[in-house]
């Protein structure tokens, strides 16, 4: 049983290695990205949109060439268990979604997919076999078309200084920045001086 180009164990030895665990959603990825491969031209650049933020982007990241940090790899947090990978220039792709029809002959995988029990009630043996056995099975295809909008490429416009937190960010961002529009994650504090470290001018 190979996924892409890895067996299984090997697949789930880079799992292991770039997730921090073992995680059942980063293995089914694994088997929809092969998938998505199967009825994919052989030849092409292929750009990919998950519509979960949990798990499905490292399997995308794992297993394709699509990551965030350059651009290829979208998330698109629809709150679904789905992937596309695409042709980057006409937009035509495949879509692979987990089933839940299908998922309901596979009771462990039902009950880790829906969240019936709880997480230590779980037989975690049993969903990694249940996991191996479906494969794909699991998995429907569907043929898209991305929109229009999606295939366009965001390329980096002019900076300015924030005139708040004299930061460099995207003049498109408006007149200051989107931090100092209220959109930053978190609260900034002072950091505590040490009276037993020393600061060069």
């Amino acid at each position: 049983m190979n996924i892409c180009s890895y067996t299984f164990e090997e697949y789930i030895e880079r799992i292991q290695c770039f997730h921090g665990f073992v995680a059942p959603g980063v293995i089914i990825g694994g088997f929809m990205i092969d998938l998505a491969y199967q009825h994919l031209p052989e030849e092409g650049l292929f750009d990919a949109i998950s519509e979960t933020a949990h798990c499905l982007p490292d399997a995308i990241q794992l297993l394709t060439p699509c990551t965030v940090g350059n651009g290829w790899l979208r998330v698109i947090n629809m709150g679904r268990y789905a992937m596309t990978l695409y042709d980057k220039y006409n937009g035509k792709g495949i879509r692979v979604f987990l089933d839940s029809a299908k998922v309901e002959s596979w009771p462990e995988i039902k009950s880790w997919f829906f969240n019936l029990k709880p997480k230590k009630e779980q037989d975690s043996q049993l969903l990694m076999k249940q996991i191996k056995e479906a494969g794909a099975n699991i998995c429907s295809i569907q043929q898209v078309k991305i929109a229009p909008r999606f295939l366009k490429k965001l390329h980096r416009t002019g900076f300015a200084i924030c005139p708040s937190c004299k930061e460099a960010y995207p003049l498109a961002d408006g007149e200051i920045c989107l931090g100092c529009q209220g959109e930053a994650p978190y609260v900034v504090s002072q950091i505590p001086h040490n009276p037993g470290t020393t600061h060069e001018e």
